[in-house]
């Protein structure tokens, strides 16, 4: 008697449940990802909290597939994830769009474009970052939508040597980012640009390849560059804001519900929200890890910035909207 009675108390419990699953079933699965692997660098938070609030805010409606490098750790696989529709929403610097027609995006590449974090922020949540999100949906026939802008900090020149002048890169071989903008840059300080991949960088530090790379804090310690001889040097030289671009297919994003669109934008709002404040946030803790281990900081009030902004300042034939 008690075993029947324990079966039709499953039973019972089984059958209350079943229509609670039917409830929360997802009417629809993103895929997001990034190419960092390190669950504590400030994308992996972004993703994470876009994953929460799209989760909550639609009552499990949405179910949302996080991936952290594990799609890919090239900037150049995820878009193209993004664009044969194996990933639904990516990150990516936005240099690789000068190759499919929106030249406009190198103006991000162009260094000391931005005096602060406040004024990066005010910039790209204002007019500017307004007319550069509609620019790229025009020139892509809307392939990406922009939604959010993050940052991945402030990038510096580390070297087997402190930087405190333009002079001070003549001969050195840098690794730099694709932009045919930032070579230049650095070409015109004297340096070598140099193209390693980031996943081989440590090991071209450590033995020589090149002299030293340009990066910031929180991801030049996350892979620990900081520890090799040519990444020891660390000069706060901060010529670039950088901004990343959180990307969606704009087609896709179109034929969804306006209560799917809902969700997903105010996720991608606290997304973005939350990466910026993690990166602002490690920007101070990271700077502190590499001084713990040894590298030598040439802080940013001792460097001729003024000689750095001058070499650039060619190359800046307008700038983004000033705001006080």
């Amino acid at each position: 008697m008690k075993k029947f009675l324990s079966i039709v108390l499953v039973l019972a419990m089984v059958a209350l449940f079943i229509p609670a699953l039917a409830e929360v079933t997802p009417e629809l699965i993103l895929t997001i990802a990034s190419n960092a692997t390190d669950p504590t660098n400030p994308y992996s938070y972004g993703l994470d909290k876009f994953k929460e609030v799209a989760e909550e805010v639609s009552g499990g409606k949405i179910a949302v597939v996080v991936h952290k490098g594990t799609l890919g750790e090239n900037e150049s696989e995820l878009v193209e994830k993004l664009t044969m529709g194996a990933a639904d929403m990516v990150v990516s610097s936005p240099g690789f769009m000068t190759g499919i027609g929106v030249a406009e995006v190198d103006f991000l590449s162009l260094e000391y474009l931005f005096d602060s974090f406040e004024h990066w922020e005010k910039c790209m949540d204002g007019e500017f970052g307004a007319n550069m999100r509609e620019l790229i949906s025009q020139k892509t026939g809307n392939m990406f939508r922009i939604m959010g802008y993050w940052s991945s900090s402030v990038r510096d020149v580390y070297a087997k040597k402190a930087i405190k002048s333009p002079e001070d890169l003549k001969g050195l071989s840098i690794r730099t980012q694709s932009s045919q903008v930032q070579q230049q840059f650095f070409q015109a300080c004297g340096a070598i640009p140099t193209s390693v991949a980031w996943g081989e960088l440590y090991q071209a530090l450590q033995q020589g390849v090149v002299d030293g790379a340009e990066n910031d804090y929180t991801n030049l310690t996350l892979k620990e560059h900081h520890r090799t001889p040519n990444g020891k040097f660390i000069s706060e030289t901060h010529h670039d804001y950088t901004t990343r671009l959180f990307l969606m297919d704009g087609t896709k994003y179109d034929r969804l519900t306006d209560e799917q669109k809902a969700w997903i934008d105010e996720a991608s709002a606290a997304a973005t929200a939350e990466e910026r404040a993690i990166t602002y946030r490690m920007f101070e803790e990271s700077k502190q890890k590499a001084i713990e281990a040894g590298a030598e900081v040439t802080e940013h009030a001792d460097i001729d910035i003024a000689a750095f902004k001058a070499i650039a300042a060619p190359s800046r034939t307008s700038s983004p909207p000033r705001t006080t």
